[in-house]
């Protein structure tokens, strides 16, 4: 399996952090990969040494979830889990559930450490966490503590210096969708009369006072507007509505109803069964909306949601990225089939786009990450290194003042599939001279783009693999999602963009197979020859493919 570019030069950040601090935290929002990158940075920490490392998780499914990507990235490391069922630690890497790690007769049993890795690392302040890493300091003064998250700054504003000095990278929104693993988002500003008195608001702690918010925004005529506002731009898309208070949420939900939009509530008084079953409803599509208050903020993802309706304000950005966040996630085709997602409406009536200017934590959308060290800065209120253009210190949450220029709109961000061509290891196919269908061929996998009725389709095979269809929607969505396809089944030594034999002409053996008008074409490479043969051997299953999604897709369009 390889990394993407990106992904490798977080993992070689995080690993130069962790060499000269002993500790480091990285930031990745949702699309970027967290778990793969998190994989590698242990895969390559412990290297062929003994060295053995634990990777903490709050959840059995993300325990789970963790060691199944961990093996497929390092199939040749040794690995063991202790959580509820089993307690071993004969691998060199464990996967431990936090609740069954800390009870003290499993954290005694917990061996030396050379590495300790914090999944959604924003818990790590917590007491359970922290039981741990002081074990596993004390056990070995030199262990290595790197933390991983897409939420760094935590709603109870408790910084997490406590356990990490500094910030080894942090991808932005931006980058992933520009590289085609996010889908963009389109904001609308909605003013229903109320924004002054909105801005107005008194704070209750840190964040606004909710109970005034709803005074504001909990009215007959402001929910009207929404639903009306909703119809016209955005009706028909599932969608998830963030709302300040119960009685706000419920209220929106039959408006919502009345005009005829299928719409559930969660809440966090629901009893977890009850939120599970509502969720689910919403998620086989029986709802068209579900508004919470506070419950869906993170952790939780239904990709063909491609609508975000803003009805509070938030004094964190870190909050508004996350409710937006759950609007922008790519839709795979085989586990949603019939939907096409090209973008995210945002429905912002909160003033949260006001108060912060644009999606990004980190200002420079046209900037580019470069190679090797990033370029630092100290945060003066926690004293953490952070990537320069951090403008929330992911460690503490504070606020940096922009350095004398206006933030970019997330949705101006000029997107372009040149990079992606250019950093991809692969080298890409016009098969047929119109631009209408790339292909690029591995030793083990293969993968084309496709264009047809207004869409563009990502198709990839394997060896003993059935093709499969991988995305439906923009180009560059579906260039991204082949790319990931070889990327998945190839290894760096079988990358072979710059290889001279890709040059060389056709073998005979390739001659043969090819049609004579093609055999014709003196200026013909191996490689085209060999994409050519793919794409012919592979025809029948990848139009069968593409023409089956046609009518659902393009009626059901998010």
């Amino acid at each position: 399996m390889m990394l993407r570019p990106r992904q490798k030069l977080f993992v070689e950040r995080s690993l130069r952090a962790l060499g000269e601090r002993g500790n480091t935290l990285g930031v990745a929002p949702t699309g970027a990969g967290k778990t793969i990158m998190l994989s590698a940075a242990v895969g390559e920490h412990i290297g062929s040494s003994a060295a053995k490392a634990a990777v903490l998780a709050h959840r059995d499914e993300l325990t789970a979830q963790n060691l199944a990507k961990f093996r497929r990235v390092n199939p040749g490391v040794t690995t063991s889990v202790v959580d509820a069922g089993q307690k071993s630690w004969g691998g060199q890497v464990t996967f431990a559930m936090v609740p069954t790690l800390t009870r003290e007769a499993n954290l005694e049993a917990m061996p030396a450490l050379d590495l300790l890795v914090i999944d959604e690392a924003h818990h790590a302040v917590a007491d359970s966490y922290r039981r741990i890493i002081d074990r596993a300091l004390d056990r070995n003064a030199d262990c290595r503590i790197y933390g991983v998250t897409a939420t760094p700054n935590r709603g109870d504003k408790v910084g997490l210096r406590q356990v990490f000095s500094n910030v080894a990278d942090q991808i932005r929104l931006g980058e992933l969708i520009a590289s085609g693993h996010l889908v963009p988002p389109r904001t609308f500003i909605i003013d229903v009369g109320v924004q002054d008195e909105l801005l107005a608001v008194r704070r209750s702690g840190d964040d606004f006072d909710m109970g005034e918010v709803a005074r504001v925004m909990d009215t007959v005529p402001v929910t009207d507007t929404v639903v009306k506002h909703w119809q016209e731009k955005a009706g028909g898309r599932q969608t998830v509505a963030f709302c300040s208070t119960i009685a706000h949420a419920e209220h929106v939900a039959a408006a919502f109803n009345a005009a005829g939009a299928p719409t559930v509530v969660v809440t966090g008084d629901m009893p977890e069964g009850e939120r599970r079953s509502v969720l689910a409803a919403y998620a086989r599509s029986e709802a068209r909306i579900v508004v919470n208050v506070a419950v869906l903020t993170e952790g939780w993802d239904h990709p063909p949601t491609s609508c975000v309706v803003l009805l509070r304000p938030s004094s964190f950005k870190c909050t508004m990225i996350q409710m937006v966040g759950r609007g922008l996630r790519i839709v795979d085709p085989t586990e949603h089939p019939g939907i096409v997602k090209r973008d995210c409406i945002v429905l912002d009536f909160g003033t949260s786009s006001q108060i912060h200017g644009c999606l990004e934590q980190d200002v420079d959308l046209d900037s580019q990450p470069g190679e090797g060290d990033p370029p630092t800065k100290t945060c003066p209120s926690c004293e953490a290194e952070v990537p320069i253009a951090v403008m929330e210190c992911p460690i503490c949450g504070h606020a940096f003042e922009p350095r004398g220029r206006e933030t970019a709109p997330l949705s101006d961000f000029i997107m372009t599939e040149i990079d992606l061509l250019r950093r991809s290891a692969f080298q890409w196919c016009d098969l047929f001279g119109d631009d209408a269908a790339l292909l690029a061929n591995g030793f083990n996998g293969w993968a084309g783009i496709f264009f047809l009725n207004g869409a563009w389709h990502a198709v990839g095979g394997a060896k003993e693999e059935r093709p499969r269809l991988l995305s439906i929607g923009e180009r560059l969505v579906a260039l991204a999602a082949a790319d990931d396809w070889l990327n998945t089944y190839e290894t760096d030594e079988s990358a072979h963009k710059s290889r001279r034999w890709l040059r060389e002409p056709p073998t005979e053996r390739q001659l043969i197979h090819l049609p004579p008008a093609v055999r014709a074409d003196l200026g013909m490479t191996r490689y085209q020859a060999s994409a050519l043969l793919t794409f012919k051997f592979n025809r029948q299953a990848i139009q069968h493919l593409i023409r089956s999604a046609q009518p659902a897709a393009l009626g059901q369009a998010a």
